[in-house]
């Protein structure tokens, strides 16, 4: 299953951006509202549930510098990526846009899609306040 956030553009140029994202505690500022808990559990490692959901563990897995920042779920029960791809626009400016790939089977797709869509639209929504 891949999902994917609408191209966000925000006022920080690219190496801004990228440096934000690759330190685990700023992920804390762009989840969304509904945030029930939101613990670092080490340099590249947080946890983090929203309410109603389980909490997912979240580990860094890869960093391009300047271009990507790539997330994995620290369990293998629910594998999936989240992918944060940056796009300098100019000196001032980049754009974002978040990738969800998983691997999940036809009912846990269907159950998870909407949520998670609105999770990562969440996420690029709050890219400003990095």
């Amino acid at each position: 299953m891949n999902l994917e956030s609408p191209k966000v553009t925000v006022n920080k140029d690219a190496n801004y951006i990228f440096e934000a994202l690759a330190d685990v505690k700023n992920f804390e500022k762009l989840m969304p509202e509904n945030i029930a808990k939101f613990e670092v559990l080490g340099e590249d490692i947080f946890n983090f549930g929203l309410k109603g959901m389980p909490e997912i563990k979240l580990k860094m897995k890869e960093k391009v510098p300047f271009s990507k920042v790539i997330l994995a779920a620290a369990s293998d029960k629910l594998p999936f990526l989240l992918i944060a791809n940056i796009e300098s626009l100019d000196a001032n400016s980049c754009a974002i846009k978040l990738d969800f790939e998983g691997e999940f089977n036809a009912m846990m797709a269907m159950m998870i899609k909407g949520p998670i869509q609105k999770f990562l639209e969440s996420l690029a929504s709050n890219m400003h306040k990095l």
